[in-house]
């Protein structure tokens, strides 16, 4: 999104000009669950550590000479069981930029597992830190009150999920922006201008792991995703489909170290995704996601380009004193 694009979307609000907040998007999301949800922390039973790169929109540009627009994400996220506790910390640290506009979040989770049938279920919170700048935009009025001018603020807020986990299926819910923060800039007159809103966001995600032969896994995935703006009580919280995102995949696996797999996101882009692992038990994970935007092509470049990079430390287990046998003790 453009500098000069956005301070338009700010000046159509008019005298209610706060926009929402809208969170960074992954191709990846078939290996990013503590991304999508607090309960997903530790539900694996080993540590793992994902970071993920995504330039959205390559190489935007614009007829006014601005700088690049295109959003730029960083993600990293770390997930570890507590075996003691039956539950699981989780950390998600992420930085976002679209034109003058820098998000930086930083969330930690804990969940809660209960065994059920070959699974766990997990009950997850999260508490959240975000810090939000924006720079200077380029304004049909210069003089409009409403155009935020090098400001910035931070806020709390909260999230909660369930997720549950099996070997061949998993499936979460989750929620986030809880308590629905409005962020303040200061404008040129040094004035505070509402122009954030971060409003709840709700993922659902769920896969299946089908056993095509001894070595194949054949993995089909889907996500769906929501803005739903207002308080629980509005009548249109539920209501606007514009609001809803959906995305669903597929994904085939050969001897749990090649991946190749499609992605389709509605009425926005088609993908293909290539990976591999190495190391002792396939420790470490290589993958590359290309996005072709083959929809609704305005004011958005054609291609995508997403890297991840993940590492799955091994299980841990019960540290045991070796028995001592002696003559004495022997019967």
């Amino acid at each position: 999104m453009k500098k000069s694009l956005l301070a338009l979307l700010l000046l159509a609000g008019g005298a209610a000009p706060a926009l929402a907040q809208q969170q960074p998007q992954f191709t990846h999301y078939g290996f990013n669950g503590m991304y999508l949800n607090p309960a997903y922390a530790g539900i694996k039973g080993q540590g793992e550590v994902n970071l993920i790169g995504r330039y959205q929109y390559y190489n935007l540009t614009n007829s006014r000479g601005d700088a690049n627009g295109a959003p730029r994400t960083g993600l990293i996220t770390a997930s570890l069981p507590i075996l003691a506790l039956n539950g699981g910390v989780g950390l998600a640290v992420s930085y976002d930029q679209a034109g003058e506009v820098r998000v930086t979040n930083t969330a930690l989770s804990y969940s809660q597992h209960v065994k059920l049938g070959a699974g766990k279920l997990g009950f997850g919170i999260q508490g959240t830190f975000t810090y939000i700048s924006a720079g200077t935009f380029v304004a049909i009025d210069p003089i409009d009150p409403y155009i935020p001018y090098n400001g910035s603020d931070r806020k709390f807020d909260a999230g909660a999920g369930i997720w549950y986990e099996s070997p061949k299926f998993y499936a979460g819910l989750s929620a986030n922006n809880l308590l629905r923060s409005t962020y303040h800039f200061a404008n040129q007159y040094g004035n505070s201008v509402p122009s954030y809103l971060g409003e709840n966001h709700a993922y659902f995600t769920a896969g299946y792991n089908i056993e095509a032969s001894s070595s194949v896994v054949v993995t089909p995935t889907i996500l769906a995703k929501a803005v739903l703006p207002g308080n629980s009580g509005s009548s249109n919280k539920f209501g606007n489909t514009k609001n809803y995102s959906f995305e669903g995949g597929l994904r085939a696996t050969l001897d749990d170290k090649y991946w190749i797999g499609a992605n389709y996101r509605l009425q926005e882009s088609v993908s293909g995704l290539i990976g591999l692992s190495f190391a002792k038990d396939n420790a470490i994970r290589v993958g590359y996601a290309f996005d072709f935007v083959a929809f609704n092509q305005d004011a958005r470049a054609l291609s995508s380009h997403e890297i991840l990079l993940s590492y799955r430390l091994p299980k841990p287990g019960l540290i045991l004193r070796p028995a001592i046998r002696t003559p004495r003790y022997s019967f």
